[in-house]
């Protein structure tokens, strides 16, 4: 489904991902982790084409069912962005209008990828606000940003990332500025969507503990560069790379037990 093939990319011409690849199936979970830096946000913005001025994708391609993403212009890119490969950011909140009821965006965003009327698209985006679990969905598409709490401001993030039903999910710290209850809360939330729609994942996170409950692959990343990748088990039980024992190391133990 996706293959990312010895990609390097650069930003005014100093290389900040090295010889990056990964392929990925149907329905799977990849999880990257690493240290602030590692070059892991900048990977799926490549994916996605949303790398920031300056950025580019110098050497390798970025495959996608076996078609290139870096030979689309904007247009074609704009026809799989938002329906087939969708994001969901670290702090959704920072990314809505704090002006328009997240109602308005929402329709706005639907009708945009899919060519309905303003009712039948209140309606799909209300009934994806119902299925993150926010209470009185009618109540929040009513409501500005500024009136959500952080936690729900991000199920709002999620409900537009999977409204329709992506192939892939690129997810983007999407718990790190929330509290740990509320980080839990949207992990399961998230997972509840994936096997609602068994789209293929790629998350970002600097959490071993989310990568462990969420991933069937996990990628570790520093300095720009993969030092490690397995299935989940091999990461967790059996790290060969000195940096993923030393992420495992920094995990806390009870009675001599990871809890990850």
């Amino acid at each position: 489904m996706l293959k990312v093939d010895h990609i390097t990319v650069e930003y005014d011409g100093r290389p900040v991902v090295e010889d990056f690849s990964l392929e990925m199936g149907n329905g799977e979970i990849v999880s990257l982790v690493g240290e602030s830096g590692s070059g892991k946000t900048t990977v799926i913005r490549a994916i996605l084409g949303l790398l920031p001025e300056g950025g580019e994708v110098s050497k390798g391609d970025i495959l996608f069912e076996g078609r290139s993403l870096l030979g689309l212009n904007e247009t074609e890119l704009d026809a799989i962005r938002g329906r087939d490969i969708t994001m969901i950011f670290q702090d959704s909140g920072a990314m809505i209008d704090p002006t328009s009821t997240i109602g308005s965006q929402f329709i706005e965003y639907v009708r945009t990828h899919e060519k309905i009327g303003k009712e039948e698209a209140y309606k799909k985006a209300a009934a994806m606000l119902a299925a993150t679990r926010l209470p009185d969905a009618d109540n929040v598409m009513h409501s500005y940003p500024f009136q959500l709490s952080g936690g729900m401001r991000q199920r709002v993030g999620i409900a537009m990332g999977m409204v329709f039903h992506p192939k892939l999910l690129l997810a983007d710290e999407p718990t790190s500025a929330l509290d740990v209850t509320t980080q839990a809360q949207i992990i399961r939330q998230m997972m509840d969507m994936y096997r609602m729609s068994k789209t293929s994942i790629i998350i970002v996170t600097h959490n071993l503990g989310v990568a462990a409950y969420m991933s069937d692959k996990i990628l570790v990343m520093k300095n720009g560069r993969v030092v490690e990748q397995g299935d989940r088990e091999a990461i967790l039980h059996h790290p060969k790379n000195d940096y993923t024992i030393e992420l495992l190391d920094a995990i806390p133990t009870m009675d001599g037990e990871i809890y990850v």
